[in-house]
């Protein structure tokens, strides 16, 4: 559970945009959507292949 401590005399808004980017920052909402349903370890890998595969084509083809 994340915590925040206000500062005496904070704006309500600042504490909560302060807890969006930690929530952003641990990614935690993230691990919550992966953890509703079981993915297989071999699909994992297979996606993080193709992701590493479409960002190197995408890099050379900036480059030229």
């Amino acid at each position: 559970m994340l915590k925040i401590k206000l500062v005496p005399g904070e704006n309500i808004e600042r504490a909560l945009k302060r807890y969006r980017n930690k929530v952003r920052n641990t990614k935690q909402l993230k691990n919550i959507r992966n953890n509703q349903e079981f993915t297989k370890k071999s699909k994992e890998k297979r996606e993080l292949i193709a992701k590493a595969v479409y960002k190197n084509e995408y890099l050379k083809r900036n480059e030229e």
